[in-house]
């Protein structure tokens, strides 16, 4: 008995194999194929939706975007690679019926569509909200730090290039007094430098110091505490206990499937007022009346959470138990409680602060060290029984705003409150970590995506639309199945 052998190579065939028999009815691409046909690419954003009337012609933006859902299912992300598929992969040759775009056609339709690219996803979302693959009642929130296009040798903040140049400085002053003892040598020795290449030497260096000191004064200009050269939108941040140049995504993940409501990418170094903004665009894109949102306690500031339940969330932060005043034009005035555990809260349209006891903290002064606005009452805390600052007179409510954003004017008036308590549900808050950590494992591990390709805010954005877009695709395939998702979007 012989072993199975393939036909020959040089053999013909009278009748040639029919690609579409090397993909099965449960193949995924079929999916893919289905979906990206449905979508109308003009009223989604894509630039050139339309074939051009003269001149060569173009690759269909779908045929791209199918490549790329499929490249970022299967851990393939580099337009090269993708470009590599299209001539041998017989899945992504009947996915795009065998045209084979360029690695740089490939890479331009993501850095060229990265608004579209978001929309993509949003419309998944809300397609998957009609498959009722979304509960709408509790989301998690939190965010991930994604290494950037950046080197730590080029990032740079106040400390670093002052260090920079004073080091730069003290190697010119070397060099100079090497080059006055060399001009008073009568014969220069073989192993020292000449003055010539000394002076040579000594310009180079006050070049780079001249170009340190401009990136110091940028900063100053700009008010920036980081500048990155690379990609100027990447900053500094704490990723898996050590400092590397990342961008940090945040995600809001729907807790019955697991699958990405929203997200976005920021340059934010930390977690801080991401709840209600991240809370409130799930929302949008969910097209729910109100939820429940739970976070870490990386989000517990009190402005955030209160924006959050003033907006219809129900915001659960762990470890933010406190009781806060908030402003209630429509109720008379509330008895107010003092509180050890009470917050300040800073009301930005008045330009005031509220302290726990329900008194009116006004702006003081600028703390431009820091970048915070200062806002106090030292008559009304002065005789406090409600001590919420240890060894200070009078409560301090420091505001992160810049300098130009801060006024002395503010606004008193009719200014009616009431007292709440927050306080998080243990079992929401046991929850989170099952919900949000599971798409960001996914992405980082599965798909291969814990790195970023791209530079800048808008592109970076572009290129997590697809890592999601694929994430929640696999969601749904495995929860549906294939026949199930071609035949609703072909109806």
């Amino acid at each position: 008995m012989e072993f199975i052998s393939g036909a020959e190579r040089e053999q013909l065939l009278f009748l040639p194999d029919c690609v579409d028999d090397y993909v099965g009815d449960e193949n995924v691409v079929r999916v893919i194929d289905a979906y990206a046909n449905s979508l109308d690419m003009r009223a989604l954003g894509f630039s050139r939706p339309e074939p051009h009337d003269t001149g060569r012609p173009m690759y269909d933006p779908r045929d791209l975007l199918k490549l790329y859902i499929y490249g970022y299912m299967n851990r393939v992300r580099s337009s090269r690679r993708l470009e590599a598929e299209t001539k041998r992969n017989l899945e992504v040759i009947w996915l795009l019926g065998k045209p084979s775009p360029d690695h740089k056609t490939i890479a331009n339709f993501r850095r060229d569509n990265a608004v579209a690219l978001k929309n993509v996803f949003r419309n998944f979302v809300r397609l998957c909200v009609k498959l009722g693959l979304y509960g709408r009642e509790l989301v998690a929130i939190d965010g991930s730090k994604f290494k950037a296009v950046n080197s730590k040798d080029r990032n740079f903040n106040e400390k670093k290039l002052q260090e920079r140049i004073q080091r730069l400085e003290s190697r010119i002053e070397e060099y100079l007094r090497e080059m006055d003892s060399s001009d008073t040598e009568e014969a220069v020795a073989a192993d020292k430098k000449s003055a010539e290449e000394i002076a040579g030497i000594v310009a180079e260096l006050a070049a780079r110091k001249e170009r340190y000191q401009s990136y110091a004064q940028e900063l100053a200009q700009t008010g920036e505490a980081q500048k990155s050269l690379t990609d100027p939108d990447s900053r500094l941040m704490m990723a898996n206990g050590k400092m590397d140049i990342c961008y940090n995504v945040q995600t809001a993940v729907d807790s019955a499937y697991n699958l990405v409501a929203e997200f976005e990418v920021t340059n934010s170094t930390f977690d801080y007022n991401q709840l209600t903004p991240m809370a409130v665009r799930a929302k949008e894109t969910l097209q729910a009346e109100g939820f429940s949102a739970v976070a870490d306690a990386g989000y517990d500031i009190a402005q955030d959470i209160v924006a959050g339940i003033l907006q219809g969330i129900d915001v659960h932060v762990a470890g933010a138990e406190f009781d806060v005043c908030i402003p209630a034009q429509e109720l008379p005035d509330a008895e107010i409680h003092a509180h050890k555990n009470g917050r300040c809260l800073y009301i930005a349209d008045r330009n005031i602060a509220l302290c726990p006891m329900g008194r009116v903290l006004y702006p003081g002064y600028y703390k431009k060290t820091k970048g915070l606005g200062m806002f106090y009452n030292a008559p009304a805390c002065s005789n406090c029984t409600c001590r919420c600052t240890k060894g200070v007179r009078y409560r301090r409510h420091e505001v992160a705003m810049p300098e130009s954003a801060f006024t002395k004017t503010y606004n008193d008036e009719n200014l009616r409150i009431k007292q709440i308590h927050i306080a998080p549900d243990p079992k929401r808050v046991r929850q989170r970590k099952c919900i949000v950590e599971h798409p960001f494992g996914t992405v980082k591990r599965s798909m291969d995506a814990g790195y970023c390709l791209t530079k800048g805010l808008q592109s970076v954005s572009g290129e997590f639309s697809l890592a999601f877009l694929a994430y929640n695709f696999k969601r749904a395939v495995n929860i549906l199945g294939t026949k199930k998702l071609v035949e609703y979007m072909a109806a």
